[in-house]
């Protein structure tokens, strides 16, 4: 809010507005800054009478109507690159809380229950990590495992990744293939109707009995239902999660009564550092819009 105001931008600050409250905020103003929440919604959109842009502090597009707003001609501009450190950190914390059982073992512990040979999990050195989606955060993440640990990279994606193949000898492979290989598989994509419920039923059968799936993306690109029955009948080792298909994640959902299974509440961008340069770089992109309208 500094730099904006010290740009010469009014600024209007509402936490967490209600729909109702944001139809009635969004009139007279020519921007909109929101995180992950609150809801941009059509009819909000279809309320403003001045709205250039919508700019959101993140990469995610989930709680904008992007259609709506394009069809009033609304840019909407994200921060993409302010988050991707902290979400590759948070997968590759999923990981080995589920390859060393460490959620597990905590949990016991603090029953009064010492579970050693229970616990006994796998390195992740030297094992083969498959990445579905190698773009900015998918590449970090492959970056980290594969200095940390040594990890052979293949991935999956729409399109090859050149600069990941000669920096990491990462191999490209189709999907059927990459979930027969890999002992980890991380998945980094968006949500879209070519990605909903890519990993499903029979897509969770081709994964090794011993891998473990790992999904700081969208809880809508895996099958809850295919994912829970896995667990449940051995078809996987185990998974990490930090979104779901539904969130908040109700209580007694039946993934949090599963002991091979890690979950976190949608923290991959939750962290002092990210958060703080989603706000600095969401101003920016706002300043630069304005100043290429001919406002500022």
């Amino acid at each position: 809010m500094k730099l904006l105001r010290e740009n010469k931008i009014e600024v209007t600050y509402v936490e967490e507005p209600s729909e109702e409250e944001l139809v009635k905020l969004v009139k007279g103003h020519h921007g909109l800054i929101v995180r992950s929440k609150p809801l941009v919604t059509k009819r909000v959109i279809d309320s403003a009478d001045q709205l250039l842009v919508i700019a959101r502090a993140g990469v995610g597009v989930d709680n904008i109507d992007v259609e709506a707003a394009k069809a009033r001609g609304i840019e909407v501009i994200t921060t993409p690159e302010a988050t991707t450190q902290s979400v590759a950190e948070l997968a590759v914390g999923l990981m080995l809380a589920v390859a060393r059982k460490i959620a597990f073992s905590d949990r016991r512990m603090r029953a009064g229950e010492w579970v050693k040979k229970y616990a006994e999990g796998f390195e992740l050195y030297g094992k083969v990590l498959g990445i579905i989606g190698a773009g900015r955060i998918g590449s970090a993440v492959a970056r980290i495992c594969k200095y940390g640990f040594n990890m052979q990279v293949v991935y999956y994606d729409v399109a090859r990744n050149p600069k990941l193949e000669e920096e990491l000898g990462a191999k490209f492979m189709p999907l059927e293939e990459l979930l027969k290989v890999a002992d980890v598989v991380s998945i980094h994509v968006p949500l879209t109707k070519d990605t909903y419920h890519l990993i499903n039923e029979e897509r969770l059968k081709r994964m090794k009995r011993a891998a473990i799936l790992i999904n700081t993306a969208r809880g809508g690109v895996v099958d809850t239902n295919a994912l829970i029955k896995a667990l449940k009948e051995g078809w996987i080792a185990g998974a990490g999660l930090d979104v779901y298909e539904e969130e908040p994640l109700p209580p007694g959902h039946p993934l949090t009564t599963l002991d091979n299974v890690v979950l976190t509440p949608h923290i991959g961008a939750s962290t002092h550092e990210a958060q703080a340069r989603a706000g600095v770089q969401v101003a920016e992109k706002l300043i630069e819009f304005f100043k290429s309208k001919g406002l500022l």
